[in-house]
């Protein structure tokens, strides 16, 4: 578990400790699920944007693959 992971799970840990005490503003909550809300959509925008682009690469691959076997079928 790297640092970065370990800290979250602290925080997350006592904030739930507040949030048992009824001591944590709701509004603090919805701040936080706003922004990993938005973290996770620009996570999905850019994983999607690298799948076409390694989809692009391998259809050419394989049609450069193609004209290859087409090279030694003739």
């Amino acid at each position: 578990m790297s640092l970065l992971e370990k800290l979250s799970e602290w925080i997350l840990q006592k904030e739930e400790e507040l949030a048992k005490n009824c001591a944590i503003p709701i509004e603090e909550i919805d701040k936080q699920i706003e922004k990993i809300k938005q973290e996770k959509a620009e996570v999905q925008k850019k994983y999607e944007e690298t799948m076409a682009k390694l989809d692009h690469l391998l259809e050419r691959l394989e049609k450069i693959k193609e004209m290859e076997l087409n090279c030694k079928r003739d």
